[in-house]
């Protein structure tokens, strides 16, 4: 039975901080479906990731962000925008760090500083450290900067998750939902068909690689029975191509099967995937290409 005296809670939430600390992880841990990709090889995600939690009095949007670093290319930079922008569209902000972490950079901590809003320290992969070396991590943090709230979890296993949504939903407003209550996300599918090709890039692929890699989905069609979906692998420079393709076109196609799995998990049925590999020349350093491709 739904209490009528609890007022509809809703508001948009930014998960931050820096690679590899467990953000993608979380989101599909509260979604309990998988709408982020996610790798052991840190800066995997590279959008704005928008995934919609509802329950009967609440809806939370939220945003998962590539990891926090010193942008180097066009990509990277643009990928910094994506943060920036969560924070600010945020009504509250996830700063996520993992239990062992030693090494918390200055610059992550910049724009929290200057927006003034409701942030939570989230201390992730509580299962791979000891209670000491956590309690430190959240007092040293705490002494920097003014948390409204320090949450312990284990993105991974769910522990700790419930009390993280408790501390959210203290620190939204009332307001209506903004999306239909069965909504996931507002990404369109051939959104995801091409994150989840390129989440087997980073899987199959090694070293700079991945990082040179995006992928473009050319045709997206719905038929009848089954979801064919022309896509592109874009890398860097000639070289990379070849590394793609493999020897007789065994990498490829081991690429393909998997991502066509992948996708087919996905969205429900069977689809058919037309994988190709195209070069455009340093596209990372180009601000147009960049921006072409979605970013």
């Amino acid at each position: 039975m739904s209490d009528t005296n609890t007022p509809h809670k809703s508001g948009y939430v930014a998960i931050v901080g820096k690679p590899n600390a467990g953000k993608s992880t979380l989101m599909n841990q509260i979604l309990g479906t998988k709408l982020s990709i996610t790798t052991h090889k840190a800066q995997t995600t590279r959008h704005q990731i928008i995934g919609i939690h509802s329950e009967e009095n609440s809806q939370i949007i939220f945003l998962d962000t590539p990891g926090i670093i010193h942008p180097k290319y066009e990509l990277q930079k643009a990928m910094m925008r994506f943060v920036e922008k969560a924070e600010k569209e945020a009504d509250v902000i996830l700063f996520i760090v993992e239990a062992k972490e030693n090494n918390m950079p200055e610059y992550a901590f910049d724009s929290l500083k200057q927006m003034k809003k409701p942030v939570v320290l989230v201390i992730n992969k509580i299962d791979e450290s000891n209670q000491e070396q956590i309690e430190k991590l959240a007092k040293d943090l705490n002494d920097y900067f003014e948390f409204n709230a320090t949450v312990y979890i284990s993105a991974l296993n769910g522990e700790g998750v419930p009390g993280l949504m408790e501390s959210i939903s203290k620190l939204l407003l009332p307001g209506p939902p903004f999306y239909p209550k069965d909504e996931l996300s507002e990404h369109p599918v051939r959104f995801f068909a091409a994150e989840l090709i390129r989440e087997q890039v980073f899987l199959q692929y090694h070293e700079e690689l991945p990082y040179s890699a995006t992928v473009d989905v050319i045709i997206y069609e719905e038929r009848e029975d089954l979801d064919y979906i022309n896509a592109e692998v874009i890398v860097n420079r000639n070289s990379q191509k070849g590394m793609i393709i493999g020897k007789g076109g065994r990498a490829i196609k081991q690429l393909g099967t998997a991502a066509r799995e992948s996708i087919e998990e996905f969205v429900g049925r069977k689809v058919f995937l037309d994988l190709h590999v195209k070069v455009r020349d340093k596209w990372r350093e180009n601000e147009n290409m960049v921006r072409n491709f979605g970013y």
